[in-house]
């Protein structure tokens, strides 16, 4: 959306340093993001749909929000509590917690010295989470079983945090309704010619059995057909719907409702400069038209 627009409607006071015609970009890392969805979004039929409200109940860093920018209403979720809390205190503080981030420092003693603190202040929570991201090794996010972030420092020499790319965000989610919790309640709000973007965790990792790891809980064989479940019901609203999903003949006989399937091939992105990387494929399930 347009910033100029954007400052009308929610009447928001920016620093002159906004630039008008630039867009918000996601200011988080995410292991599995869509970021490299992006190049594929025509191809699938997004570019052309004129969809009303948008939803998207396993956010993450939200590559695919952030570059539609929709100009209506978003329903963001998520499993991840401090992840969300974090949205909302960028939406509503986030001057406060550009001061916050100020205060840190791109350096290993302060990373671990911050990454072991606990905050009460929801803004000093948000910069904590915000910081560790950036500054962590590949922006993994991943708990202990007491539920401490345990990922060590990245050696990043980039700059942790951008500060006019926090306020157009801010601005952008404006018109966005945070909710944690788990991915049926999605559901409630979607709408006749609602967009719903569908990427959950990989149950099964391209060919292989491997699971992945989600917030201290697995998405089970169980959750996949249970968000097969909430497609339907998605289609029934006659909404429209993407789903990303490993390339697996399981995956594909879970998903299949006689709509577009996509494979998509994408780079791994996740593991340190030595770790093994490759191309993989995707499967894009979508009821969108070509």
């Amino acid at each position: 959306m347009h910033v100029k627009l954007l400052l009308k409607q929610t009447k928001i006071n920016m620093p002159e340093t906004i630039i008008p015609n630039k867009k918000a970009i996601p200011f988080l890392r995410w292991a599995g993001g869509k970021k490299w969805l992006i190049k594929e979004l025509n191809q699938i039929g997004i570019e052309k749909c004129k969809f009303n409200n948008y939803h998207e109940p396993f956010l993450g860093g939200g590559a695919i929000f952030f570059h539609l920018s929709p100009q209506k209403q978003s329903f963001l979720s998520d499993l991840n509590t401090e992840l969300i809390d974090t949205y909302r205190c960028v939406k509503n503080n986030v001057e406060e917690v550009i001061q916050e981030l100020k205060k840190f420092k791109n350096t290993e003693e302060f990373y671990y010295d911050i990454r072991a603190k606990k905050f009460r202040k929801d803004v000093k929570c948000a910069a904590r989470f915000i910081y560790l991201n950036q500054t962590s090794f590949n922006g993994i996010y991943r708990v202990n079983l007491k539920g401490e972030y345990n990922v060590p420092f990245g050696y990043r020499k980039k700059d942790f945090f951008e500060p006019d790319n926090l306020r157009l965000a801010s601005l952008l989610l404006q018109n966005v309704n945070f909710k944690e919790g788990d991915f049926e309640n999605c559901i409630q709000n979607v709408q006749k010619g609602d967009l719903v973007f569908l990427d959950p965790p990989y149950t099964i990792t391209h060919n292989n059995n491997g699971f992945f790891k989600y917030n201290q809980k697995l998405f089970s064989e169980d959750d996949q057909y249970r968000l097969s479940e909430v497609i339907d019901q998605i289609k029934e609203r006659d909404a429209f719907y993407i789903l990303t999903n490993a390339a697996h003949d399981k995956v594909r006989d879970i998903f299949e409702k006689n709509d577009r399937v996509l494979e998509l091939k994408r780079a791994s992105l996740v593991g340190g400069l030595k770790a093994k990387r490759g191309n993989y494929s995707e499967y894009i399930f979508t009821n969108l038209n070509d």
